[in-house]
């Protein structure tokens, strides 16, 4: 089940990056900003 995860979590820190460059207004840039934070530290606290 672990690989699914991490599958996922790798897939959505791409579709954020991704979803960060075509953003057309600061708004929801900063809003894909705090997720894709969020969602690097849930890697972070899956990995130790």
């Amino acid at each position: 089940m672990e690989d699914l995860e991490d599958f996922i979590h790798l897939e959505n820190l791409k579709i954020l990056r991704r979803q960060i460059d075509l953003a057309k207004d600061d708004v929801r840039r900063q809003w894909l900003m705090i997720r894709l934070a969020e969602e690097e530290a849930k890697g972070r606290v899956a990995t130790r």
